[in-house]
């Protein structure tokens, strides 16, 4: 009997955050299990969410924000498998700047109201708890790329950048740390604000009624992948470098090293996991849902 088809859509560039399902792909461990899965990786903006809704795929990944963002009323999410800490890094320069409420330039992949609300408040509730103001005017997000490090230490045409938002600490704290470079990483452990830099799983409630036992197999192997890269972290290297082709390095070793220690298991729906960034959306008005439309989610 031929294999079960399923898609499986990631929100951005293939990186060591997926490596349960690179290695469940790359192991066989998913056609052992019956199943013929499909990793699409975006090359450029991609909406996962609508592509749910439509029924063209099978699984999307990203990050819990978009559950209250892109929220449908068929949306499923079916569990969080990594959690990092993300936040804003400023440079040692930059929080001199900040602290005294001058002008600062901060660099991030994505600058839209959206987005720049939400790295302001960061900074906004980091002042507070240490005592100082710091006015929305003072803050300027330019929009670039993804080139965190390249930017803080090259500026760019117009002049330096005092800090970088969108972060992650297992990509750009690892790397900060390579290069030497003095930071500070205002993230939920210095600012209060509820974490949401992970990554979810989710599908529709109408998919999972007609592919229920296919998609159970897969978050069951997906499980089981995941422990197998925390608990052999040499396997785990061998297993990113052999399906992506790059070439090993120091710099990603490290990286991959850390990211393992941030997979959770089991991969199951968590309702309150996330119950406070819910409140955090809806105070800054980017996102409301009501009770029921948030308990359906985790159905």
């Amino acid at each position: 009997m031929a294999n079960t088809s399923l898609t499986l859509t990631l929100e951005w560039f293939l990186n060591p955050d997926h490596l349960p399902f690179i290695a469940g792909i790359h192991t066989g461990a998913y056609k052992e299990a019956g199943l013929d899965i499909t990793m699409i990786e975006p090359t450029e903006h991609y909406d996962g969410f609508a592509e749910l809704q439509a029924g063209n795929i099978d699984f999307h990944v990203n990050e819990p924000i978009h559950l209250f963002e892109h929220y449908f009323t068929d949306l499923k999410a079916l569990g969080c498998f990594f959690v990092t800490d993300g936040g804003v890094m400023m440079k040692q320069s930059g929080v001199d700047k900040f602290t005294q409420n001058q002008p600062i330039r901060i660099t991030t992949p994505s600058a839209n109201p959206i987005t720049n609300k939400i790295g302001f408040e960061i900074l906004r509730r980091y002042a507070k708890q240490n005592g100082f103001d710091l006015d929305r005017a003072s803050v300027e997000f330019v929009e670039t790329d993804f080139q965190h490090l390249k930017n803080l230490q090259e500026g760019d045409a117009i002049g330096e950048f005092d800090g970088a938002w969108l972060c992650f600490y297992n990509f750009e704290g690892i790397e900060a740390n390579h290069i030497g470079l003095e930071y500070t990483f205002i993230d939920q452990h210095l600012s209060p604000y509820p974490n949401f830099s992970a990554l979810e799983m989710m599908t529709t409630h109408s998919l999972w009624d007609n592919k229920k036992d296919a998609m159970e197999h897969f978050v069951k192997v997906t499980m089981k992948m995941a422990e197998l890269c925390t608990s052999q972290p040499k396997k785990a290297r061998e297993i990113y470098y052999g399906y992506t082709a790059d070439e090993p390095s120091a710099l990603m070793d490290d990286i991959i090293t850390d990211t393992l220690s941030r997979l959770i298991t089991p991969i199951e729906p968590n309702k309150e996991r996330w119950s406070a960034l819910r409140t955090m959306l809806n105070e800054l008005d980017i996102a409301t849902i009501s009770d029921d439309e948030y308990a359906k989610l985790w159905q």
